[in-house]
């Protein structure tokens, strides 16, 4: 199948991937003192964090190349798959819109939680609805990938990421507060690390297909 500029632009959900991974490992260089495995990735976007001027450097094609994937993806899936799998698709790039947005507006005051009004909007209000719209899209992916053969490996990947995600608030209300940053990691890499797979699919043209099968 001959690739057009939307299957190309998928490839762009993996450099948001690697530029966010980048980030969250190098960053921490900048930041004297920051342990990993017990502090929060957001902290190192802190607006008083050392680390800040490295993140927003390392960080610089992550958030507009995961949004160019996941909208192109929406433009190619239109009319195409079953409606549920659309449908969690579409939320799922709500989803990535109100993360860019509201963590771009409310960015920590400083690492941990002092209490401000940004650090109230980014811990009660962004990150519950970025959480139920993860969990809602990749839900509703999986019961429509599931049903269709062909995008059952997409569902697949839509149940390990939702696994994940359980897993950091799983394992931080279990595990001591010393290892808060090792499972929060496993919620943070859960949708960046989604997106990609998404953007994958798009580069492949697994979504070049229509409802009743036919090749668009």
């Amino acid at each position: 199948m001959r690739k057009t500029l939307i299957n190309w632009l998928g490839l762009l959900g993996v450099v948001s991937f690697i530029s966010y991974t980048v980030a969250v490992i190098f960053s921490p260089l900048a930041y004297p003192g920051y342990d990993w495995k017990s502090q929060a990735v957001s902290d190192l976007s802190a607006a008083n964090a050392p680390s800040l001027g490295l993140w927003n450097q390392l960080s610089v094609l992550y958030g507009v190349c995961g949004m160019i994937c996941i909208m192109m993806v929406c433009v190619a899936v239109q009319g195409k798959l079953n409606r549920i799998l659309r449908v969690g698709i579409y939320m799922f790039a709500v989803m990535n819109w109100v993360s860019y947005i509201g963590y771009s507006l409310f960015s920590l005051s400083e690492s941990g939680y002092a209490g401000e009004f940004q650090d109230i909007m980014h811990g009660f209000v962004v990150t519950p609805v970025v959480v139920i719209l993860s969990v809602l899209s990749l839900v509703l992916i999986m019961i429509g990938g599931y049903r269709k053969k062909r995008f059952v490996s997409l569902a697949v990947f839509a149940t390990v990421a939702l696994v994940l995600m359980f897993m950091g608030p799983f394992g931080i209300n279990i595990a001591p507060k010393e290892y808060f940053g090792i499972f929060e990691r496993f919620s943070v890499f859960a949708a960046t690390g989604f997106n990609a797979i998404l953007g994958i699919f798009l580069f492949a043209g697994k979504f070049n297909i229509e409802i009743k099968g036919k090749l668009k």
